[in-house]
């Protein structure tokens, strides 16, 4: 058989070059000619039709609008991130540090498939021996009489494989280790992690087979290889939170069958991954007294609300220009805090180092933490600490308004079901009937809430 023909074609502009070179001639960008595949032969995997079916056009009121079937993974918290469970048919992408768990969470999820779901599942690995997934299924104790496995990096061969096997829940780990024989390159370049993806999606997609992806990350955090990647599943997971720490969060930044941002909160343990069903009550540090430059806010997570507390420390800087250091939230974000405490509220933190936390590894990532990150300064910077019974959340304007955030009611009752007693909240976001035991405070200006405390 003819080779196929390869070219090269750039990232930026989508320039085909014959060769590569180190820079683009069309839009003169450097180091973005990647390597693809300029025709296929008929007979390639490319061009494979895995259901038997040709294509055909459809009206869009011939289709059934129903709610696609869902499976159960066996872990509530990881059914929450994917949005009730994972769909037929469906390809996501699961990201995370090595060593954090992303292979433990699958091998748990597999087996309890075909342990108690009785469905036909296949863990495909590239990186790990046979005998290696086998001492972590020993040491995770899950039933693996079931469970089909495959030791294999050619794309092609586990194509066909899995036409034959036909599982219903496939398991690819990791992506950046398999290749084709359609290109020449390294596995994990750009090139061969895209034409792979390409393939498995294909597959998916056709024979109505659920996978997951096991994608490395770079040093930065993010997925490595082609960008593209993320655009061609149906869902993006992250494993966020430390090696060594105990709590693992998996968090969705894209999903096609459920809510962005969901959060899901476990716990590694000897016998593997274990879900907290109550991540509000692992993310409070109850204080044996009240402590200065700590509040307690409610954070929204996907459809989850959070209770999760928020610390800062003010010291004098002994710097020419005192440092603004955060963990968990924007850096850019304290700062302008800062400006419209000081602006809008009188109260001047200039020549002191500002310190700023969310304790328990989350990250705040919406606005409804302003308010909650200007009580904990001031009361860091005045040594003064504020009720333990107080929880406070809402978004602070540069013209020093306090504006209302999204979910309002059921943050209160998530604050109440914890036992809070008063809440300093939004007046657009108090709701006509307040939640029992709490007393609701509503602000519209940040002169307001300061006043109350």
């Amino acid at each position: 058989m003819k080779a196929p023909k390869r070219i090269y074609q750039c990232e930026q502009c989508g320039g085909q070059q014959p060769k590569w070179t180190g820079q683009c001639p069309d839009c003169q960008a450097w180091n973005t000619l990647i390597e693809s595949v300029a025709a296929a032969q008929p007979t390639s995997a490319r061009h494979t039709s895995y259901s038997g079916e040709a294509p055909r056009i459809i009206a869009l009121s011939e289709v059934n609008p129903a709610e696609a079937p869902r499976l159960p993974t066996g872990l509530s918290e990881f059914d929450r991130v994917l949005g009730g469970g994972l769909v037929e048919g469906s390809v996501v992408l699961l990201g995370g540090d090595p060593g954090i768990g992303k292979s433990t969470l699958l091998l748990q999820s597999l087996a309890f498939n075909t342990g108690a779901r009785k469905i036909r599942a296949l863990y495909v690995s590239g990186e790990e021996s046979s005998s290696q997934i086998a001492l972590r299924a020993e040491r995770l104790k899950v039933p693996t009489g079931d469970l089909r496995l495959l030791i294999e990096t050619g794309i092609e061969r586990i194509l066909a494989l899995a036409v034959s096997e036909r599982p219903q829940v496939m398991v690819i780990d990791s992506i950046q280790t398999l290749y084709t024989e359609t290109l020449q390159s390294a596995p994990g370049s750009v090139a061969q992690v895209r034409e792979c993806a390409a393939q498995l999606v294909r597959f998916a997609k056709a024979t109505r087979t659920a996978i997951y992806l096991v994608g490395h990350v770079t040093k930065d955090g993010a997925l490595a290889g082609p960008r593209v990647l993320e655009h061609m599943v149906d869902a993006v997971l992250y494993f966020e939170g430390e090696v060594s720490g105990r709590y693992r969060l998996v968090r969705a930044f894209k999903n096609r069958f459920g809510a962005v941002n969901e959060l899901g909160v476990f716990a590694m343990t000897d016998g593997g991954l274990r879900e907290v069903t109550n991540p509000s009550a692992m993310l409070l540090s109850r204080h044996d007294q009240p402590v200065p430059g700590s509040v307690v806010m409610v954070t929204r997570e996907g459809t989850r609300p959070l209770l999760v507390e928020v610390q800062a420390l003010v010291d004098q800087s002994a710097l020419g220009n005192p440092r603004r250091v955060t963990v968990g939230l924007d850096q850019n974000r304290l700062s302008m805090l800062l400006a419209v405490l000081n602006r809008h509220g009188g109260i001047a933190t200039s020549g002191c180092d500002v310190f700023a936390n969310i304790v328990g590894g989350v990250r705040l990532t919406e606005t409804a933490g302003d308010l909650a990150i200007v009580m904990a300064v001031l009361s860091s910077l005045r040594d003064r600490p504020l009720p333990p019974d107080l929880v406070v959340f809402g978004e602070v304007g540069l013209a020093g308004e306090v504006r209302p955030v999204q979910g309002g009611p059921e943050r209160l009752r998530e604050a109440a079901k914890h036992g809070f007693k008063r809440a300093i909240v939004p007046k657009a976001n108090v709701p006509k009937t307040l939640p029992a035991g709490l007393e609701v405070i509503p602000v519209t200006r940040l002169g307001d809430a300061l006043g109350e405390i």
